[in-house]
């Protein structure tokens, strides 16, 4: 699938949402930050120099 792999969202994804710092507040963003943090993920970005916090904060 162009190398790409579909990750399926489980307890562990869902439950990570909980200790997301606030400023991810979209619940499909969450789940998508929630699934990179637990999976040591990359999280590709749409502007190059930006960054996407994911450290917890629980």
């Amino acid at each position: 699938m162009n190398g790409f792999q579909v990750l399926p969202i489980n307890l562990t994804h869902a439950l990570k949402t909980y200790s997301l710092p606030d400023h991810h507040k979209d619940p499909f963003d969450r789940l998508l930050v929630a699934q990179a943090v637990s999976e040591d993920l990359a999280l590709p970005e749409r502007n190059a120099g930006a960054t996407i916090p994911t450290t917890a904060t629980h």
